[in-house]
């Protein structure tokens, strides 16, 4: 495990000397970082699986390290605590990941970037706990969102305190000149995804 968390310290010194302004740490969608994380896909019985604080040991390693390359306000973490794909799962996501936010906190890294759709195919099902907004509870930097967010709902999210920026993804996919529509309050052309 050591050599994989020297790996991605390596990646961050690379970035920083290719005139990089920081980095994001993609610890979702079933990536390396949240493969360790979660309880669906973490089955080892060493010091790097079990129970929570051992399922994020190399997550905040890996953490650890590229904020010792960057600075603390360099780093920032993306996570998808409902994210379904390549058969990912957790049995209490709002436990798993308020974890990781608080330790992520301690770290004080620059922001945290939470991908839970709040609708379309990639929401939660109904019923389901929404982990952001006990995320921002847990995390003092900044967070970003996204997930099927609108301008409508963007701005509420803000408003809210549940976020400080919101991306968008799959609108600009379709909509190169996004932000002049949501100025203009324009329609927006639907998304191709045989196209993305």
């Amino acid at each position: 495990m050591p050599g994989i968390v020297s790996q991605f310290q390596t990646a961050a010194e690379n970035a920083k000397v290719a005139g990089f302004d920081g980095v994001e740490l993609h610890g979702a969608n079933g990536y390396l970082l949240d493969q360790f994380l979660r309880d669906g896909s973490n089955r080892r019985t060493d010091a790097y699986g079990g129970s929570i604080q051992k399922r994020a040991r190399f997550p905040l390693e890996v953490a650890e390290a590229v904020v010792g390359v960057w600075g603390s306000q360099r780093v920032g973490y993306k996570l998808s605590p409902h994210f379904a794909g390549y058969s990912m799962s957790d049995s209490n996501p709002p436990e798993t990941f308020s974890y990781l936010a608080e330790q992520l906190n301690r770290l004080r890294i620059g922001y945290l970037h939470v991908a839970e759709a709040i609708a379309g195919p990639m929401a939660a099902p109904a019923g389901t706990v929404r982990v952001t907004p006990i995320l921002r509870d847990k995390f003092n930097g900044a967070m970003i969102v996204n997930g099927d967010y609108d301008a409508h709902s963007g701005h509420a999210a803000i408003a809210r305190g549940e976020a400080d920026l919101v991306v968008f993804g799959v609108p600009f996919l379709a909509n190169p000149d996004l932000p002049a529509r949501y100025r203009k309050n324009a329609s927006l052309n639907l998304p191709e995804h045989a196209t993305f």
